[in-house]
């Protein structure tokens, strides 16, 4: 049974707060404290040289895959969010999570920014433990859960579920409220997550972090866009650190910087000597910053921590070090960072981690993987490196170290049997539609299941009509009469089926506009979902075509579909779904 929030235990005075700031698409070598000599990042700088720093870190090599690891404490291929899109990035709902668990032992939780995890009921963070919410849809602006009309800049966002229009630039607007969630919640512990949609692309920025990277010589248009968002980023962990200065809750605060996977494209300007970057493999897709501060746990002093751990350590080290009641459902992967924070190195096992960049639509044995201890890294099963010794990752010594690699492909063949062993493949994440929770449901064609998206899980998709076919996986939880929409574009963009339309203006601010429409040919609109099997003519100037039928609670696959005057198919690039 997923827990409740309101299933909380009573509040203990002088429990720690916690404070997660996760960035998007930031390697370990986007920061000046780790050699960067291009970029400017003084207040994370000075966040590091006060933390415990684990050198050895590793996430997964994309977004979801690593958000629903830290999450859960359990590897990402157990719980369905090995890829990005096409309803493997939606966690699953028997999954116990971190903000359920801080919220079982009395603590207050917000999340701020990207989720990408689930973007209906009952996958969303306000119905897996976050009491206050202000969050991006999908992974990163413009994708097709996101808004119709965001750009970055004064977007309109989900705040506990209904559409708020905010002012302001995306990350100083997530900051700003939980900067005021901290300061609502200073009397009693919390939990706050701010995981910035920064900077992940689109790379779209305030004008004067541009030109702060004006004159940097060897860093093209793009980085500086990137390193200028990060530049955002760290004025913006500035301000927190002055709140919690001003609150009196620095001494009592666990703060955290890390990221979620490896740099996308920084590396090509400073890859602090690893190589690769988001989505390899290799070292410089996985390690990332994990910087740790929390001066009343004697967790400081610019100290650094070699052994080998990663993200989804870190439920049970909030669990160990703060006492929480909580008795695992499931095995978890992770173990408590507790002894090595306490300093009691010598009884850390040499363990061995995996991480594989999986990205379909369902797990396969073997696909592009690595197998990580202290020492070694074997990357594909063809590949052995000496992580201490070639930390670039140059040179291939399999044929000296086949003991080694035997050991390292022993251990794999068994994580891959303990994995299958929870049948990932057989099991979905289900949007259940005509809940109370959420009615009607808005679904894109971010989570179609599909084997070729072209693009279709993009906003842009939509806009240039991008040819896709695939399934949706939907659960109706009650017998009823339900009307099922199927549109082209959302209902906030006020767009006909076959609308045509400009791309967006341009401006110096944005990196990545909108795409134009020139396709206005969709004559037909078909539905297969439980009983209803029909196809609907699009008149001129209709914005969605209504379906409705009585239909059974149950799990149904959908197919809804966009056919234009050639018969050519095309995913309904969204569709509402409500009980009526």
């Amino acid at each position: 049974m997923t827990p409740s929030i309101a299933q909380t235990k009573s509040v203990r005075k002088g429990k720690p707060n916690v404070i997660i700031v996760i960035t998007d698409d930031q390697g370990i070598g986007d920061l000046s404290c780790m050699g960067n000599p291009y970029i400017k990042t003084p207040n994370i700088d000075k966040f590091y040289q006060e933390s415990v720093r684990f050198t050895n870190y590793h996430v997964s090599s994309t977004c979801a895959p690593s958000r629903g690891a830290l999450m859960s404490g359990r590897h990402t291929n157990r719980v369905n969010t090995f890829h990005t899109i096409t309803g493997r990035s939606i966690l699953f709902e028997d999954e116990v999570l971190l903000p359920q668990v801080f919220a079982q032992n009395g603590y207050t939780n917000g999340m701020f920014g990207k989720w990408h995890l689930g973007d209906n009921y009952p996958y969303r963070p306000e119905d897996r433990g976050f009491h206050e919410v202000v969050r991006i849809g999908g992974g990163g602006i413009t994708q097709g859960p996101d808004f119709w009309w965001n750009d970055g800049f004064d977007d309109t966002y989900w705040h506990n579920g209904e559409l708020q229009k905010y002012n302001g630039y995306c990350t100083d607007v997530f900051f700003s409220e939980a900067l005021d969630f901290i300061e609502e919640n200073k009397d009693n512990p919390f939990f706050c997550y701010i995981s910035t949609n920064a900077p992940h692309k689109p790379w779209n920025l305030p004008k004067e972090y541009l030109d702060i990277y004006k004159n940097a010589k060897g860093v093209g248009e793009t980085y500086k866009r990137f390193y200028g968002m990060i530049t955002n980023v760290d004025d913006n962990f500035k301000l927190l650190e002055q709140k919690l200065e001003a609150l009196n809750l620095k001494e009592n605060t666990v703060v955290i910087f890390t990221t979620d996977n490896g740099s996308a494209g920084g590396q090509r300007i400073f890859d602090a000597g690893l190589r690769g970057g988001k989505g390899s493999v290799y070292e410089g897709g996985h390690r990332v910053p994990l910087f740790v501060r929390w001066p009343n746990g004697k967790v400081t002093g610019g100290k650094d921590i070699d052994e080998l751990v990663a993200h989804y350590d870190l439920l049970p080290t909030f669990v160990d070090l703060f006492d929480f009641d909580f008795n695992p459902m499931k095995t978890l992967d992770g173990k408590s960072l507790k002894p090595l924070l306490d300093d009691k190195k010598s009884n850390w096992e040499n363990r061995i981690l995996y991480v594989d960049t999986q990205r379909l639509q369902n797990l396969i044995k073997y696909k592009t993987y690595s197998v990580m201890d202290n020492n070694w890294r074997l990357v594909n099963g063809k590949e052995l490196y000496n992580i201490n010794a070639d930390k670039g990752q140059t040179k291939n010594i399999i044929k000296e170290h086949l003991e080694v690699a035997n050991r390292l492909i022993e251990g794999y063949e068994k994580w891959w049997q303990s994995i299958m062993s929870e049948n990932p493949n057989e099991r979905y994440g289900y949007i259940k539609v005509g809940s109370p929770k959420e009615n009607p449901s808005r679904i894109s064609a971010h989570d179609m299941f599909t084997g070729k998206h072209n693009g279709a899980w993009h906003q842009d998709g939509a806009s240039k009509a991008v040819q896709a076919s695939g399934r949706w996986k939907i659960e109706f939880v009650e017998d009823g009469k339900y009307a099922i929409y199927l549109r082209r574009f959302p209902r906030e963009s006020g767009l006909a089926i076959n609308a045509t339309f400009p791309g967006q203006e341009k401006r110096i601010e944005l990196q990545k506009t909108m795409a134009g429409s020139t396709k206005s040919d969709f004559e037909k609109a078909y539905l297969y979902v439980a009983n209803i099997n029909k196809e609907i003519r699009i008149n001129t100037g209709q914005s969605e075509v209504k379906f409705t039928g009585n239909i059974p609670a149950g799990k149904y696959d959908m197919e809804a579909q966009l056919i234009d005057k050639s018969g050519k198919v095309y995913p309904a690039y969204y569709v509402y779904i409500e009980k009526i």
